[in-house]
């Protein structure tokens, strides 16, 4: 008990340590991932307070107040509504004890620290979560060109049947339609949820 408390107090207990894969079902975040819509874990770390687990389709973070309570919190950060943005790894020094892995979900700033032995899997995580951010940006702007493309189209329709005096016809409502039922399927193309094919890619487990 007092060498938990002592670890605490050092702030030893916020290193945390890469699980192999062969472990996911020890740890408490697994009983959390969505296993009935094909979720699958791709990369976990754990300290003593707090898990992240990193799925194909979202963040998972079990945030423990400290190494001696066992309350959790328990956060889902789905890729596809919370942005990646802002990644770096900063690798360790001679005398110290861990690296750090740093991001940013949405607007939620994340600062994980890790034991350096586990560098090698950190460089990996880090270049999956960079791909990630770059193709979400991508597909923004891809999104976006699509959205102005669609309202330019609409308001041209609009005004050409305005001028020639006519209401708002059966024609007219068929092509909003059909543009409609456009952006949602690029909104379907372009809006990723599962990153499990960069994932596969990038971590060497």
């Amino acid at each position: 008990m007092f060498g938990r408390v002592a670890a605490d107090i050092l702030g030893l207990s916020d290193v945390g340590s890469v699980i192999k894969p062969e472990n996911y079902d020890k740890v408490d975040a697994d009983d959390y991932v969505l296993h009935e819509d094909n979720e699958k874990i791709f990369f976990l770390i754990k300290s003593k307070s707090d898990e992240y687990c990193f799925t194909n389709q979202a963040l998972i973070h079990l945030d423990g107040t400290s190494a001696v309570s066992k309350k959790r919190v328990l956060h889902r950060y789905p890729y596809s509504k919370y942005a990646i943005s802002q990644v770096s790894l900063e690798t360790a020094g001679t005398v110290d004890l861990d690296v750090e892995i740093k991001f940013v979900l949405g607007s939620v700033i994340f600062s994980i620290d890790v034991h350096k032995k586990h560098v090698e899997e950190l460089k990996d995580l880090y270049k999956a979560l960079i791909k990630i951010s770059e193709i979400t940006q991508e597909n923004e702007h891809f999104l976006d060109y699509a959205k102005q493309s669609i309202e330019l189209a609409s308001a041209t329709l609009n005004r050409t049947t305005k001028t020639e005096g006519q209401q708002l016809s059966e024609e007219f409502k068929q092509v909003n339609q059909g543009a409609f039922d456009w952006l949602v399927s690029t909104h379907k193309q372009y809006k990723v949820k599962d990153f499990g094919f960069v994932f596969e890619k990038f971590i060497n487990q």
